[in-house]
């Protein structure tokens, strides 16, 4: 299971030790900074309505800090260039699914071909390349100018791709005022985790969609489980990832995203869990959600 490296080291003391005995002391205070936590996995969060910003400066500069490394696949990004393996089939498949491209389409080299993709959250650009290797037109946003830069520099890399990608700084809801019902997908993967003010970014996201476009968003849920093994061990134990990067009570459970889909008129197709293990460095698709998750939805038609 995902968390097989914990109960590997618990059972070193304790070979008794299973899944639901460690999932008991971490609720009882195995470690003293998690009780701060607990009142998140069970209060659901209320997202102020009047906002004008989705973004987050700590986090931004947390992330900005990061951008000169961000294509070293052996670094702090590894797991983002490993989760490439599911989140390109992932989106490709999802828009075969619900008819957005034909099985024609599907098996050529290029079946996002003539697709129009916004990618929110782009980072330096790990997945919107293969998008765009795949055929797919991305316009890649970010809240983050270093990000921008290293992206931009990185693409100009590959001149058969080069083309078909723009990248600017700037927020989803600047972004969204300009590109109503614009594109075909939206995507916006381990984005949501890390924004303020979630129901004024997913607003902001599917008011870009054309009726019928699909959004792809995988994130982090929020659960003691997560804390445990998606902070805690990775940040702070392992140290695989910036300790930092992730804060519980910023992230969102998977009906809680249903439910503002729903509100801003989209139907959700698939809800999957994602399984990671830190010492292959590979992700794998999973009936668990109380960690990693993906999710798909379209917006109705008017």
């Amino acid at each position: 299971m995902q968390y097989q490296l914990a109960l590997q080291a618990s059972r070193q003391n304790n070979p008794r030790m299973d899944s639901h005995a460690l999932s008991r002391m971490l609720q009882v205070g195995l470690c003293p900074c998690l009780s701060r936590f607990k009142s998140t996995t069970s209060v659901k969060q209320e997202w102020p309505q009047l906002e004008q910003s989705t973004v987050d400066e700590a986090d931004i500069k947390h992330h900005s800090e990061m951008a000169s490394k961000w294509w070293d696949d052996r670094g702090v990004t590894r797991g983002l260039h490993a989760l490439n393996k599911l989140r390109i089939p992932f989106v490709r498949d999802g828009l075969l699914n619900v008819g957005q491209i034909n099985l024609a389409k599907w098996q050529s080299p290029q079946p996002l071909h003539g697709m129009k993709i916004l990618e929110v959250g782009c980072g330096g650009g790990i997945l919107t390349e293969p998008l765009a290797r795949i055929g797919a037109n991305v316009t890649g946003i970010d809240a983050s100018q270093n990000m921008i830069d290293t992206a931009s520099s990185h693409v100009c890399q590959d001149p058969n791709i080069s083309n078909s990608i723009i990248y600017t700084c700037r927020t989803i809801e600047e972004h969204a005022k300009e590109h109503k019902d614009c594109y075909d997908a939206v995507v916006a993967t381990e984005v949501l985790e890390h924004v303020i003010h979630k129901d004024l970014f997913l607003d902001a996201c599917i008011s870009t969609l054309k009726p019928g476009g699909s959004i792809f968003i995988t994130t982090l849920n929020r659960t003691i489980l997560m804390w445990a093994i998606g902070i805690f061990l990775a940040e702070y134990v392992l140290k695989v990832v910036p300790q930092g990067t992730h804060d519980l009570n910023k992230c969102i459970t998977p009906l809680e995203v249903q439910a503002l889909l729903e509100k801003y008129g989209c139907t959700t197709k698939l809800i999957h869990g994602m399984r990671y293990n830190f010492l292959s460095n590979e992700w794998h698709w999973s009936s668990d959600t109380s960690i990693n998750y993906a999710i798909h939805a379209v917006r109705k038609q008017h």
